[in-house]
């Protein structure tokens, strides 16, 4: 529990002197002799941030908010200090909005990107991740030290290569490749929205058939993973089944689940007879959840990991997990309906939205009041001597994200010699129209007035300056941020007529991930993932 307002930082600075004349006094030596440090964990660095300090030759142990985004680095213009900084990362947590313990839902692209954020703001004295288990967390844990080891080996050009890497590591080379595929991307399905925190109600059974095309991925993941585990050697099976192949069948069972309950209660207020038959659905994958585990226990290496995945993660109702599973409710129609129809909806992925080529000149097209760009798909990227733009490859919901370098450039003016992304489209609409920013959940890391910065503008208009996280103190809207893994920015604009326009994305502040941008007419719907990407040629 924090200490009462007020008191805190006397009584903590008295603290830490009696300690240093405790560790004098037993080890007969001057007190930075000793290694020390100091966990600016939670409360504690809101005691630093209003004037706590400790000497200077204690280590500065920087926290993340228990969700991988790191709250406080040091200013380029801090004076160095004899004991430096550390960092404390989270794999696993206990506590708001939600617990998550279940199964790995960390991407490597977003522990790179914020592990090296802190090497280079100079944080490198000291680097620890909470895991919670060993198990499942094998393949993250292996990349955080593997990174923490060399920083300068993994970077945002080779860093799809640790995947295979790690997969040649433990299973051979012959399907290395196709296995490290696996892993990236039930890390990030799940990344989407962790296990516990989905419900009937994350993906949209409607607009954009959004549930459907999520279980199509999971089962589409599921299907290659199966085909592999079916070609390897023997001796790799137990191995394969704990590290690729349950994570993505328990996960892809998971999303079915909550999918035929949104189906059950959608078909149900209907009248529709059709939900007792998703009813029935829903409980089938509910017992498979279990037997998921129970093999996972007790049908591989002879029991070796019995208990490790009886860890709850159906029926939260608040952060702390349930005590057991809970089948999430479902509605039974009367066999008497007069709407009889046994099938009226499938899981069925839409094919009808065309996967975008990436490359240079692209011209996006207006799609049913809507334009939707994954981010790194810009027509022109224009870097400066000092700035340079790069996508990192399977970063965030999409299939990348893009960001400046170096992470530690100062803030940035847009004009004409600044660094922007430009994108052209072609719309039928004018008049007004609202741009939604999609960007990763980065804290306001240096602690500035505006936090972390861009600009945004269309055709010729100024550039409208918008903070993405100043807000990162208020516990309700960070709640919001993590629990969907996106921050959604949104500016108003408006454009004259309709043709071809050139929208800009200026960098002001470094280290600001950006993964998508919408331009909404009133065509936007609600889904989870926002709109996929619209048409381009």
């Amino acid at each position: 529990k924090p200490m009462t307002e007020g008191t805190a930082i006397s009584l903590l600075e008295k603290i830490v002197k009696k300690q240093r004349e405790i560790i004098q006094e037993v080890t007969q030596k001057p007190a930075p002799e000793t290694p020390q440090v100091w966990a600016l964990y939670k409360e504690v660095q809101d005691y630093y941030d209003k004037g706590m300090r400790v000497p200077d030759d204690v280590t500065l142990l920087l926290c993340d908010d228990n969700w991988g985004n790191i709250r406080r680095l040091p200013k380029r213009t801090d004076a160095p200090r004899s004991g430096g900084y550390g960092i404390y990362y989270h794999f696993d947590y206990v506590g708001d909005p939600r617990n998550y313990k279940w199964l790995n839902t960390n991407q490597i692209e977003r522990t790179w990107e914020q592990m090296h954020l802190a090497f280079e703001y100079g944080v490198n004295r000291i680097w620890i991740v909470n895991v919670g288990d060993l198990k499942p967390m094998e393949f993250p844990i292996s990349f955080f030290l593997d990174y923490a080891w060399n920083p300068t080996k993994w970077n945002e050009d080779n860093l799809q290569n640790y995947y295979t890497h790690w997969a040649a590591q433990q299973f051979g080379n012959k399907y290395a490749t196709q296995i490290g595929k696996i892993i990236q991307k039930y890390t990030q399905y799940n990344a989407r929205r962790k296990p516990e925190l989905l419900s009937p109600e994350t993906y949209n059974l409607i607009n954009y058939n959004e549930a459907a095309e999520v279980v199509k991925d999971y089962d589409d993941l599921l299907a290659q993973a199966e085909k592999i585990n079916k070609c390897l050697p023997t001796e790799y099976k137990d191995a394969f089944f704990e590290l690729v192949l349950h994570p993505v069948k328990a996960c892809a069972n998971l999303n079915k689940l909550y999918t035929a309950v949104a189906w059950n209660r959608f078909c149900a207020l209907q009248n529709l007879t059709a939900a007792n038959r998703y009813a029935y659905n829903a409980k089938q994958l509910y017992i498979n959840d279990s037997l998921i585990s129970i093999e996972y226990n007790s049908g591989i290496a002879h029991g070796k990991w019995n208990h490790m995945m009886d860890q709850t993660h159906i029926g939260y109702t608040y952060w702390q997990q349930p005590p057991f599973n809970k089948m999430p409710e479902v509605a039974y129609v009367s066999k008497d309906s007069l709407i009889q129809n046994d099938d009226p909806f499938e899981f069925r992925a839409s094919s009808q939205h065309l996967v975008p080529k990436n490359g240079k000149g692209n011209l996006f097209y207006e799609e049913n009041g809507l334009v939707s760009i994954n981010a790194a798909h810009c027509t022109k990227a224009v870097s400066t001597k000092e700035i340079t733009w790069k996508a990192i490859q399977g970063f965030g919901r999409a299939n990348s994200a893009i960001t400046t370098f170096p992470v530690t450039a100062r803030k940035q003016v847009p004009g004409v010699s600044s660094p922007f992304l430009q994108y052209e489209m072609y719309t039928y609409d004018s008049g007004s129209l609202r741009i939604n920013a999609y960007f990763s959940p980065t804290l306001n890391f240096l602690n500035d007035t505006e936090g972390l910065q861009y600009g945004i503008s269309i055709d010729g208009e100024k550039p409208q300056i918008i903070s993405i996280n100043k807000e990162d103190n208020n516990k309700k809207i960070w709640e919001g941020w993590v629990a969907d893994n996106i921050i959604i920015k949104t500016t108003s604009h408006a454009i004259l007529s309709a043709g071809r326009h050139t929208l800009k994305y200026w960098m002001v502040s470094p280290a600001v991930i950006l993964q998508k941008i919408v331009i909404d007419f009133g065509g936007v719907k609600q889904s989870y993932l926002g709109p996929p990407e619209t048409l381009m040629k």
